[in-house]
């Protein structure tokens, strides 16, 4: 028997292979949206993939379940209450699916989602490890409060982390101590708010340091697991949605984005993610472009500023860049959302003023301060006494709030997320002196 682990850094994720090496068989645990690392993985073991099962309908990446399903003929498994429109069978409480000399046996483990399950691997007559998605993480546990308008079946926050009480106590924490804790996320998901950045743990390990799992009443857990849970991002219902139908396959619908010439002018008023640097943008960029920068977290801030009714035009530097983006876009489903993609290398008529620091740190005063920061981060201090916070997701729907009369400096955490909100901030209220105070803003930590 083999495990391995597939990480996607860039949404935290992780994906598994349980190779029986008896059979030479293969069943995946919550696949990403490109299958070939797996179908490299089976070849390489000269194995075949006969299962795939997912945890959940997840809101934050999209599963390769169905063209694997397409490709090779692997069954998938998941929760009748999944309502999944693609070819299944049920793998309800109970449930065991036997591969050579293993067994996988399904626990429906509510909280995260009402149709969650957690998928306890057992070899030669013992529990060796258990895949838990987005119940259970290293350190944390699922945020409860993703299924109150998506999906099947919905269920308020206070409610699922009522039942995420009692699926961590009445079922994982029954488990030997010993047992592997192979989670679907790690540390920088936005489907828990306190992960570590270990990639697997144990379930006695759990037990001693994870605050989810220590001594305390129903209600003190409801408290504890719904307040200061990260924001959510507009993408994550879509993606839902998308894995319940499952989506199309990975390549073909890369092949269909559709490449238009160096520097496209796409009609004013269309909605335009520029994705090269800021300084680039800031040079030169179309009126109304949005600067998204390419990085680690490119996907996730796409889907939470640019929402899944939207169509957009996406641009980079170089049509290497390009591929990337699309490619990163595809993780959450936003390749389908695409009007045209293409490379600027013209610097356009728009161009963003540069802030002098010198003068904003002697006359702060002197500038309207817009601090874009989630509301946990702010509730942990604040940079400016005088700021406004309006978190970068919301930016878009409450520029109209900021006042105007004067100059206006956005700021994020470290640099990165200000790029994109000193550009709506600009698109949102034209004629007003907008600055961007970019990595700056660790002076004044």
């Amino acid at each position: 028997m083999k495990i391995e682990q597939f990480e996607d850094k860039g949404l935290a994720h992780y994906a598994y292979a349980i190779l029986s090496e008896k059979t030479g068989e293969v069943v995946l645990v919550d696949p990403a949206r490109n299958p070939q690392p797996y179908y490299d993985f089976a070849a390489k073991n000269k194995a075949k993939i006969v299962a795939v099962i997912e945890t959940h309908p997840h809101a934050d990446f999209v599963s390769s379940h169905l063209e694997v399903h397409q490709k090779t003929g692997a069954t998938i498994y998941t929760h009748s209450l999944v309502g999944a429109d693609y070819p299944h069978h049920a793998f309800d409480e109970g449930a065991v699916l036997e591969i050579g000399d293993m067994k996988l046996k399904s626990l429906h483990t509510p909280g995260h989602s009402p149709d969650s399950i957690s998928i306890v691997l057992e070899h030669e007559g013992n529990d060796i490890a258990v895949f838990t998605g987005d119940t259970l993480f290293i350190g944390d546990v699922g945020r409860p409060d993703l299924r109150e308008s998506a999906g099947n079946i919905t269920a308020k926050r206070e409610e699922l982390a009522r039942q995420m009480y009692h699926s961590t106590r009445e079922k994982l924490m029954k488990l030997d101590d010993d047992v592997l804790v192979y989670p679907a996320h790690g540390a920088g998901t936005l489907c828990g708010k306190g992960l570590s950045e270990a990639n697997s743990s144990t379930i006695g390990a759990e037990k001693m340091s994870n605050y989810a799992l220590q001594e305390m009443t129903e209600e003190a857990f409801v408290k504890v697991l719904t307040e200061d849970q990260p924001f959510i991002p507009k993408y994550f219902g879509y993606d839902v949605g998308l894995n319940k139908q499952g989506a199309p396959a990975y390549q073909a619908v890369l092949d269909k984005v559709k490449r238009l010439e160096k520097n496209y002018k796409p009609s004013v008023g269309t909605l335009v993610v520029d994705a090269r640097s800021e300084r680039v943008f800031k040079k030169g960029h179309l009126r109304g472009a949005i600067n998204i920068q390419n990085g680690g977290k490119f996907e996730t801030w796409l889907g939470s500023i640019v929402g899944p009714n939207e169509h957009y035009y996406l641009i980079a530097e170089t049509e290497e860049e390009l591929d990337d983006l699309i490619r990163k876009a595809s993780k959450i489903g936003y390749e389908l959302l695409i009007e045209g993609a293409f490379v600027q290398t013209e610097a356009a008529a728009e161009k963003s003023p540069v802030l002098d620091v010198t003068a904003f740190k002697e006359h702060q005063d002197g500038y309207t301060i817009v601090d874009i920061r989630n509301a946990s981060e702010v509730k942990g201090g604040k940079f400016f006494d005088s700021a406004i916070n309006i978190p970068l997701p919301e930016l878009r729907e409450r520029a109209s709030e900021i006042p105007s009369d004067k100059p206006i400096v956005v700021h994020c955490a470290g640099g990165y997320r200000s790029a994109a909100g000193s550009s709506i901030v600009e698109a949102a209220l034209p004629g007003t002196k907008v600055l961007d105070l970019s990595e700056a803003v660790n002076d004044f930590k």
